[in-house]
């Protein structure tokens, strides 16, 4: 049993001091108060640094120059689960963006074999495309880009077994018998890539898509004549992730979007690596990362970066960004045990400073230092 004090805990909403975190193996035994920490335990002194649950990214392509979205092997989920793990996530969805059958094929492959001996923050793959809207292609590669097959649809999530976690579709193009099969196998749909209308929004969100994928990003922009699709949204309210790095979105929008989606706003890094190799080349330019003909495409953020953005740029409380990071996509993928540090929930947390820089991630109830 270990007891992890000194600290400012950072959960659900809340920021409190004078509190420790009882841990007995991967869970939370109990928060108690800092005097009533048993002096016959492995203490953990954090030096008053803060401490929140460990962040959740859905939506990540690759890491250290290993792209899974581009080749996607085990290799590249070996070197995102390590490097996120050092960054305090300790939860994420491989993205695998609009490709050839080939890829996403060999992408569940390989997702299925490092299933089976990862570390336990690999939760499964996200597929955003082929089933998208060429009007909003983004840097998707529009020779892929086509409409979901029943057929082809059934053929990958049989194969996988369980693994494809979360799709992004444009529903407006897709048969509701494919929308249905998906739903019914248990995948997150996200609409993305979507040239929906408003009233085309109103028909599907959360009936059965339940998600947004980058809000803002690769969607018809609002016009108070011509709707568009974002008004939808706002007033659906479904899960809606953002890029927030102000490259992708201006933070004055991440504000906006914030007062209109409150808790069913959520970080995601869209984060992409430097490759020369396979559909998607990614080059980056000092701040940014852009496909060979400057069309803009991942990110380089991390998830704490985001929340520092979301504090510093954005005016989000920092209780209220960590929820966006940790809480609101444990939410959407259903994992019961994250997302707080509460009795019962998993002992896996951040530790940072106030210049929001990693000090540690404990996993599965396990400290890794920066000089582990």
């Amino acid at each position: 049993m270990t007891v992890f004090h000194n600290l400012q805990l950072i959960s659900d909403g809340f920021i409190t001091r004078g509190k420790a975190i009882l841990i007995d193996g991967d869970r939370i035994i109990d928060v108690i108060d800092e005097g009533a920490v048993p002096q016959d335990i492995n203490r953990v002194d954090l030096n008053g640094a803060n401490v929140a649950p460990g962040l959740i990214d859905l939506q990540i392509y690759g890491s250290g120059g290993k792209l899974f979205a581009g080749t996607p092997v085990v290799e590249a989920l070996a070197q995102m689960e390590d490097d996120l793990l050092a960054q305090g996530t300790v939860g994420f969805f491989a993205c695998i963006g609009t490709n050839t059958d080939a890829i996403v094929e060999q992408g569940i492959e390989s997702a299925k074999i490092y299933r089976d001996k990862c570390k336990g923050n690999f939760l499964g793959l996200h597929l955003e495309g082929p089933f998208l809207n060429p009007i909003r292609k983004g840097a998707h590669p529009e020779k892929y880009i086509k409409k979901a097959t029943l057929e082809l649809v059934r053929k990958w999530i049989e194969s996988a077994d369980g693994v494809i976690k979360m799709m992004t579709i444009a529903p407006e193009l897709q048969d509701q018998e494919v929308i249905n099969y998906l739903n019914d196998h248990g995948v997150i749909l996200s609409s993305g890539h979507s040239n929906a209308t408003y009233k085309e929004g109103k028909t599907f969100l959360n009936n059965p898509v339940k998600a947004v994928t980058h809000l803002y990003n690769a969607m018809p922009p609002m016009h108070h004549r011509d709707t568009g699709y974002i008004p939808a949204i706002f007033e659906e309210r479904p899960y809606t992730s953002i890029v927030a790095d102000g490259i992708h979105v201006d933070f004055a929008m991440v504000r906006l979007a914030k007062r209109e989606l409150g808790d069913k706003l959520f970080f995601i890094t869209d984060a992409v690596t430097s490759t020369n190799e396979g559909t998607y080349k990614h080059k980056f330019t000092g701040d940014r990362y852009v496909m060979p003909d400057g069309t803009l495409s991942g990110s380089c953020l991390t998830m704490l970066k985001a929340v520092q953005n979301g504090v510093e740029l954005a005016g989000i409380t920092l209780a209220e960004a960590i929820n966006m990071a940790s809480l609101y996509p444990a939410q959407l993928a259903s994992l019961e045990r994250k997302g707080k540090i509460v009795a019962g929930f998993d002992a896996d947390l951040i530790v940072f400073n106030n210049a929001f820089e990693v000090q540690g991630t404990v996993f599965k109830g396990n400290y890794l230092t920066k000089s582990a």
